[in-house]
């Protein structure tokens, strides 16, 4: 970053931590009306590498608007009121359907997608996709190719929306401590939601799995260490560890790679990730600092069940489709893999592998999201199957 976005970020957390949020919004946005941030035209004309080299045939956002601009605006804080299990679907399984609806949980209500597969059946798998800033389902789905592999193989993909009610970029509010909880906010929606599709459709509890992109990711985290006992594994692309902020001043530190000088109690006490989990992050992520996808794998490996004291086994140098990455393996002493950590070098913050009808995909680079399938779809054997 340079010196002047360095030095608003400084007054910027300054103000938010002495509780003047409208001054703090005020700052940012007006950075942002400057051109600090690229608008979708302007960054999808210019894509290319962190050194400004344009990869023929891929269009993509390296940048979304930066969190700290979105949440100065407490717009929603809503945990109140029992759960309460209603989608809103016209469904014909037969047939393949990319259905819309709505759902009410933690007194909060969401709009989603589900994509149901032509070969529809009680069994299957479901993976939950969590969007990242400014994105919306549809955009989601075509930049990850998800609903392209679940037709392949046979599975559901659920992707929860968030408003512009619920935040004001379309973020997911990862760093509210009132939404990195269990049985609260945004984790308890999105969570009674994955059940209600998994009663719905007869999914296979043990192959239930959920991945999301930066705000997205950072949700998915939070979801792995407060639900533990729904998703069966995580991926986490371009995001941040759960606990790592409470509040948007700590948010900003936290993507800018600076952890807080002091959390608040709320924030300690998010608790690790619980389930395998599985990384993908670019080495020329400006938005969110490669440092933080090592955070979201130590929190990992300091979960309930990780393996401990194992040696991380490491590939380097390999490439795919025109990037090299280094992929870190980690596992227990019997063999059986718990994580995975993949940098993608010269990718900055953008789905890796990713189609171009989307935003915030890059489809230079290993395929996140093949990757991700095969190790959600390994670590679904290690767990029981129930009912």
């Amino acid at each position: 970053m340079n010196d002047k976005l360095d030095a608003l970020m400084h007054d910027a957390t300054r103000l938010t931590r002495n509780g003047d949020l409208k001054r703090a919004t005020a700052l940012l946005q007006q950075w942002i009306a400057g051109g600090g941030v690229p608008s979708r035209e302007r960054a999808s004309n210019t894509a290319g590498t962190a050194s400004g080299e344009v990869l023929e045939g891929c269009v993509f956002e390296v940048d979304e608007p930066s969190l700290s601009t979105v949440e100065a605006l407490d717009l929603e804080s809503g945990v109140r009121g029992p759960e309460v299990s209603s989608p809103e679907v016209t469904r014909e399984p037969t047939r393949e359907n990319f259905l819309s609806g709505a759902h009410t949980a933690a007194g909060l209500t969401r709009p989603y997608k589900l994509y149901v597969p032509p070969d529809a059946r009680p069994g299957l798998a479901l993976v939950v996709m969590l969007h990242g800033c400014t994105q919306d389902p549809d955009d989601f789905a075509a930049g990850t190719a998800m609903n392209e592999h679940a037709r392949a193989r046979g599975f559901f993909v659920l992707y929860p929306a968030q408003t512009r009610k619920g935040n004001s970029s379309g973020c997911w509010n990862w760093f509210k401590h009132n939404h990195q909880q269990r049985g609260r906010g945004e984790p308890a929606l999105i969570a009674s939601l994955t059940r209600a599709v998994m009663v719905e459709y007869g999914i296979d509890p043990s192959r239930v799995f959920v991945a999301g992109l930066s705000a997205g990711g950072a949700m998915a985290g939070i979801l792995g260490a407060a639900y533990p006992d729904l998703y069966a594994a995580i991926g986490v692309h371009s995001g941040l560890a759960p606990g790592v902020a409470g509040n948007v001043g700590e948010a900003m530190s936290a993507m800018n790679g600076t952890p807080p000088m002091a959390m608040s109690k709320a924030t300690r006490d998010v608790r690790n990730i619980g389930v395998p989990t599985i990384v993908f992050h670019g080495d020329q992520d400006r938005t969110v600092v490669p440092a933080n996808g090592l955070q979201v794998m130590a929190a990992s490996l300091s979960g309930d069940g990780a393996p401990r004291g194992a040696e991380p086994g490491v590939q380097q140098g390999l490439r795919a489709n025109g990037r090299s990455f280094t992929r870190t393996v980690y596992q227990d002493g019997q063999g059986r893999v718990y994580g995975e950590h993949w940098l993608v070098h010269g990718a900055a913050h953008a789905w890796s592998g990713g189609s171009p009808k989307g935003s915030h995909a890059d489809c230079s680079g290993p395929d996140a999201s093949a990757e991700m399938l095969r190790f959600f779809f390994e670590h679904s054997a290690l767990r029981p199957r129930q009912g």
